[in-house]
């Protein structure tokens, strides 16, 4: 059912009930709302919200569709994969294709592999960075050559996304320089990308580069703090390297907490 209400969206409760508003806008806020706030009672009607024909541009992409699929890469939960996987198939909206990638990568679920997969391979135009990431989240190691060719694609954020599944593979610095040195570069946008790169390889040589770049403090404490949460949970250190490494992020981290 259609609702027209203007209640101002607060609880789930009134966010889910927006998702059926007449108003595209209020839809989309409601979407960013739930996953903004980790709903997991919304993971249907979030869902349903993948197949929405109501809203979309005069160019052909479908707004509230990639709002609805961050969201769920934000509630991780695997009952949205098989609804993100379809989503896969509009070949109108890569954007939407991107952001179902993405919730797929931070999902984990394996299901989602031989369908990514089949992208990579297909020969036609993919959101590659987010194709590339999601298939290192989920150690897909199989298309490694295939991965390899990309650090000498045409865009430097695909050079980088290839750097960043290598080095999670091989745990080879030489990739980690790679990402590193786009800290530096002229375009602002290609050094918030190798942040966030570093942030999700979560290796301690970064933090330094991260703390260094020509970025806002902000972001290094984001990508600092992830860098601190890979820490804290991997399984492969033992105590005392953690603890090492904790120290080191968290004399980081209060250094730039000073300067805001």
């Amino acid at each position: 059912m259609v609702t027209q209400s203007d209640a101002p969206i607060c609880s789930p409760e009134t966010a889910i009930e927006a998702l059926q508003s007449e108003d595209n806008q209020i839809r989309y806020y409601a979407a960013w709302w739930l996953g903004k706030h980790q709903v997991q009672s919304a993971g249907v009607p979030l869902c349903e919200a993948l197949a929405d024909e109501a809203y979309r541009t005069p160019q052909g992409g479908y707004p509230l569709r990639r709002q609805a699929a961050r969201a769920l890469g934000q509630l991780k939960n695997p009952q949205a994969t098989p609804a993100l996987i379809e989503a896969l198939n509009c070949e109108e909206d890569l954007q939407l294709r991107a952001a179902a990638i993405e919730a797929l990568g931070a999902i984990g679920d394996d299901r989602a592999v031989p369908h990514l997969v089949a992208l990579l391979q297909s020969g036609k135009e993919q959101p590659l960075e987010a194709l590339i990431e999601a298939l290192g989240s989920l150690q897909v190691w199989s298309v490694r050559s295939h991965i390899e060719s990309f650090l000498n694609h045409a865009s430097e954020r695909v050079q980088c996304a290839a750097a960043r599944y290598l080095y999670l593979l091989t745990q080879e610095p030489q990739y980690i320089e790679r990402i590193v040195r786009n800290l530096s570069h002229d375009n602002a946008y290609l050094r918030w990308s190798a942040a966030f790169d570093l942030g999700a390889i979560g290796h301690l040589s970064a933090a330094k580069a991260i703390q260094e770049a020509k970025i806002a403090n902000s972001l290094k404490l984001l990508n600092l703090k992830r860098i601190l949460t890979a820490a804290l949970e991997s399984e492969t250190e033992t105590a005392a390297e953690k603890q090492k490494k904790c120290r080191v992020l968290m004399q980081s981290i209060d250094e730039l907490l000073i300067q805001l």
